[in-house]
């Protein structure tokens, strides 16, 4: 594979590093080479890093495998969950998942990314429903084309809702995006 396939979400090896791609762009200057470039994250040190690739640079895609879980809990910096077929075990640490966490409660069904048997990252459902926590008070007239108002949802995720939205309602948040779509 070439570099110039490469978009996110991908993960690839790169002198024996796990690198996923967060950003990639096909970018042409005014004189010289096209060039990729991209935001990328290094799996194993938690190290994000901006970087450009030449579009015929060749890549090693890493083989991943994803297994069905079940997010448990987080305790001291590490975030646990349970395969849901042979009731193993997994930790993860919080900060290589701090997006992910955004959008988990206890017991919500997951999958568990692994690099041969490593366990790399979660890969999230499309939508998650929790519920709000703290907003401001709905106003009188507020339609649902307004500019809306931010949200603070159960696990601490701030999303913009409109206006008619009140705490203590659960709504269906898309984690692709981290928008609101509906009311649950």
């Amino acid at each position: 594979m070439e570099a110039v396939d490469l978009r996110a979400g991908m993960t690839f090896v790169e002198n024996g590093k796990l690198i996923k791609v967060i950003e990639s762009n096909h970018h042409k200057p005014g004189k010289g080479n096209t060039l990729m470039q991209l935001k990328l994250y290094d799996v194993r040190a938690g190290s994000t890093v901006q970087t450009t690739k030449r579009p015929s640079e060749k890549i090693e895609l890493a083989v991943l495998e994803d297994k069905p879980a079940q997010y448990l809990y987080t305790q001291d910096g590490v975030a646990f969950f349970m395969d849901m077929t042979t009731y193993e075990q997994y930790e993860l640490p919080t900060e290589s998942i701090e997006e992910e966490l955004k959008y988990l409660l206890e017991n919500t069904q997951v999958n568990i990314e692994f690099y041969g048997s490593e366990v790399i990252g979660v890969t999230l459902p499309t939508t998650v429903e929790l519920t709000v926590t703290e907003t401001q008070p709905s106003i009188k007239g507020g339609s649902v084309t307004g500019g809306g108002k931010p949200a603070t949802l159960e696990t601490g995720l701030v999303v913009n809702v409109p206006d008619f939205i009140q705490t203590g309602e659960k709504l269906v948040i898309n984690t692709v995006t981290g928008a609101y779509q509906k009311r649950a």
